[in-house]
């Protein structure tokens, strides 16, 4: 018998690949959360798998899957041998990033000034897709700088699409190259769902997930009414437990039976097990799991445990059970009987 997730698009949910905060550790908090969300990697450029470590930046847990590689550049060939890597490391999916604003970004030709040559990423596309057999995958934003025109993000689509991109994740914002930085260009170009929408009334044979200040079941359960997939970035990461109901809301799955007594142990088994293998330190990893009590009594002691850093010498175990004695099941604001 088919579980009825098989027949929904591998991007009907998934969350953004996000610098600093999308780590292995990050990803292997949200697998235990979601069994079929889809997580992606940070962004790893090209230059750094070409001239750095490959194991530092390509390893991740067998238990993340699905996992995609979110990749920076703009040289076919480069992009050709670092998505041919992703594919050996074991990756379920290549995606380049054409939506990052950043200057370092731009410097390095790549992210969302891409956008301003579609050519350019058509040909990285292809060069992709002639190395490695899993999809190979656009993230982009709706448009750059003070460009409003639809017609620019449907023409990008078009050219990229010809190149074999099947599958378009739409940061439904524009990106400003000059004037705003990384973070303001997450929160001041005016979000255009709307134009995500279109790109899939005039692409129905692509699959499209929209991207950008998406918030809440509701929110994401209207998107799904007109685009293929729904990817959540920061409000995933600051309000992790929201994961534990995707998979009965959107996969059609039975209801979670998760406890955050579990994840939390499970975690801390995890914190031993990165220690034992190369010595990662575990607030590197506790750092990840801050939201997991996010609106209940005690949470704010126990993240305060968590993050106390005179307590970094510890065991993990014994960071966990002094947090625990903070915590009580049941929301801070009790309603009155």
């Amino acid at each position: 018998m088919h579980s009825p997730s098989q027949a929904l698009s591998p991007w009907r949910l998934s969350v953004a690949p996000m610098m600093d905060w999308t780590d292995r550790h990050c990803r292997y908090l949200h697998r235990l959360l979601s069994r079929h969300t889809l997580l992606y990697t940070e962004m790893v450029t090209t230059g750094a798998l070409m001239h750095g470590s490959v194991q530092r930046h390509l390893r991740f847990n067998a238990e993340e899957h699905p996992v995609a590689l979110q990749l920076g550049g703009s040289e076919p060939d480069d992009l050709a041998r670092a998505a041919k890597l992703g594919e050996e490391w074991g990756y379920d999916e290549i995606n380049l990033n054409c939506g990052c604003p950043s200057e370092r970004v731009q410097r390095g030709a790549f992210g969302a000034c891409l956008m301003a040559e579609p050519r350019t990423v058509a040909d990285g596309v292809k060069a992709m897709r002639d190395v490695v057999s899993i999809p190979v995958t656009v993230k982009h934003r709706i448009g750059i700088d003070k460009i409003e025109s639809y017609d620019f993000v449907r023409d990008f689509v078009g050219t990229v699409a010809e190149a074999g991109c099947e599958v378009f994740i739409v940061h439904a914002r524009n990106a400003w190259l000059q004037g705003l930085s990384p973070k303001e260009n997450r929160e001041i170009p005016p979000l255009r769902y709307d134009l995500a929408y279109r790109l899939k009334r005039d692409f129905p044979s692509l699959t499209f997930a929209v991207n950008g200040g998406i918030v809440g079941n509701e929110s994401i359960a209207e998107h799904l009414r007109h685009v293929d997939g729904v990817m959540i970035g920061r409000d995933a990461y600051y309000h992790p437990w929201q994961l534990t109901t995707w998979d009965e809301a959107f996969y059609g799955e039975a209801p979670s039976t998760v406890t955050r007594e579990w994840v939390e142990d499970q975690m801390v088994r995890y914190m031993e097990r990165a220690h034992a293998e190369d010595g990662c330190p575990w607030y590197a990893i506790a750092r990840h799991m801050l939201g997991l009590r996010h609106g209940l009594r005690g949470a704010r002691k126990w993240r305060q445990v968590w993050s106390d850093h005179r307590l970094k010498p510890l065991p993990p175990r014994e960071v966990w059970a002094m947090a625990q004695a903070h915590v009580v099941d049941e929301p801070e604001e009790s309603p009155a009987a």
